[in-house]
Order: C-alpha cells, then sequence, then structure tokens
C-alpha cells in the first residue's frame, strides 16, 4: 500500500510539471485557467486512481480526472454566458420596446402632418372660391349717372345696399371705387364731375355703416373711357362709378 501511494505521488509530480511546462510554451497566460481546472482534476483523479487501483489506477485516474475539472470549468462558464444572454435579452426588450414608441409617435406625427395639409389644401381651395365670387360681384358693379349729374338713383341705391350688407357680413373686404365721366365738356369739368360721383356713392356706404376706412377711391374723370368709339351708348358707360370688392392683401396689387 505504501508502495502505491508512493507511485501515485511520483506520477502526480511528474504529470503536473510537464502540463505546467506544455502550457506555458504552447498557449500562454490567457489559458491559465482553462489547464488549472484540468490540473485539478488530473492530480484529484491520479490520488482516487492510485488508492483504488495502484499505479495502473493512477494513471486512468488521471485522465478521469482531466474531464472532471473540465466539465466544472465548462458548466462555471456556461453559467457566465447564461447571465450574459439574461442581460442581452433584457437589452433587446428594452430596445423593442423604445422602437414601439418611436413607431408610435411617428405615426402619430404623420396623422397631424396628413390633418395639417389637408386644412391647407382646403383653406387654398376656399381662398381660390371666394377670390372667384369675388370677381363674379365685381362684374356689373357700376352704379350709372345720368348726363352731368351726381345723384344716384334709386336702381343703383339698392344695389349699394346690397354691397353695404355684403361687407358687413364680411369684415375682411375692402372695396376699390374709381369714378368717371363722359368724353361730353371739357376736362377740368369732367374731372371734378368724376370726384363728384366718386364721393356720392362713398358717401351713401358710410350712411349703411361702412367703415370710411375699408372704401378707397380715385377719379379718372374722361381721361379712360370703356370704347374708343363715342356715341351716345358708349357716354352713358362712361359715366359711372366702378365698385370692386377686394380680399386681404388683394388692395395693394389693386392700386
Amino acid at each position: 500500500m505504501k508502495k502505491q501511494l508512493i507511485a501515485a505521488t511520483i506520477i502526480s509530480t511528474m504529470m503536473i510539471s510537464n502540463v505546467s511546462w506544455a502550457n506555458d510554451n504552447d498557449h500562454g497566460m490567457s489559458e491559465e485557467r482553462e489547464h488549472t481546472e484540468e490540473l485539478v482534476g488530473l492530480s484529484s483523479g491520479i490520488l482516487l486512481g492510485a488508492v483504488i487501483g495502484g499505479p495502473v489506477g493512477a494513471i486512468i485516474g488521471a485522465f478521469t480526472g482531466t474531464f472532471i475539472g473540465k466539465s466544472v470549468g465548462d458548466e462555471a462558464e456556461l453559467s457566465v454566458q447564461k447571465q450574459q444572454l439574461v442581460q442581452q435579452e433584457k437589452k433587446l426588450t428594452q430596445t423593442n420596446e423604445q422602437l414601439m414608441a418611436l413607431s408610435t409617435k411617428q405615426q402619430s406625427l404623420e396623422q397631424v402632418s396628413e390633418k395639417y395639409y389637408q386644412l391647407q389644401s382646403n383653406l387654398a381651395e376656399q381662398k381660390v372660391n371666394q377670390q372667384q365670387t369675388l370677381n363674379e360681384l365685381t362684374i356689373g358693379m357700376n352704379v350709372q349717372f345720368k348726363t352731368g349729374s351726381s345723384h344716384i338713383e334709386p336702381l343703383f341705391e339698392q344695389q349699394l345696399d346690397n354691397v353695404a350688407y355684403m361687407m358687413s357680413l364680411s369684415p375682411e373686404l375692402t372695396i376699390d371705387l374709381t369714378g368717371y365721366a363722359d368724353r361730353r365738356g371739357d376736362n377740368d369739368f369732367n374731372q371734378a364731375l368724376s370726384e363728384q360721383r366718386l364721393a356720392e356713392v362713398t358717401q351713401y356706404l358710410v350712411t349703411q355703416g361702412i367703415a370710411r376706412e375699408r372704401l378707397h377711391g380715385q377719379a379718372y374723370g374722361s381721361t379712360l373711357p370703356m370704347h374708343q368709339e363715342q356715341n351716345f351708348e358708349n357716354d352713358f358707360f362712361d359715366r359711372r362709378v366702378t365698385l370692386k370688392l377686394l380680399a386681404p392683401g388683394a388692395e395693394l396689387a389693386a392700386n
């Protein structure tokens, strides 16, 4: 029995020395833990084999101990890897949640943007319709006068009443007024007559509740006839005050 123990101790010492020497020369310091585990298993296996089966048992036990030590090291490494996987899974879950939240916000932003563009489109369409309506109303909005007169006839008073009512419903609107005279008489008389006609129409609208600041006018006398040829019919259309409704921002363009 003593001989077996002595033999086991010698073999164990030799194998530990050989394995340590191989570790330093072949693999370096980075694999020291792995081979240390093998050595622990190796030496334990030698002692176990020597006690149970003598020298032969010591050799067999050495190999068995090596596998035992390696298995223990692998289990520890697997445990560390499992912990790392759990942490990575948590991070991945958090990242997915953040991406889902971001996607929800992006969808909400797209919906708001779509509503905004729809409102802008509706507003642009309303502006076009409003301008078209103003253009249609402007056609025929002339107050005609008798020769040499600035008196507003009852027919045109009713027309001005309708204009005043429309202005009261749309406070943003203004009116551009222009006064004219036919080519009968001299230029000074015609200029003064066109100014008087313009003043009469402006004052009538003011009496109907329209602020004077919303009424802008200019008189041109007989310098801008509607037709090049002068005759009785053309003179009738030249004796007028023309009203043009303007939406916000259109006043400067009209001037």
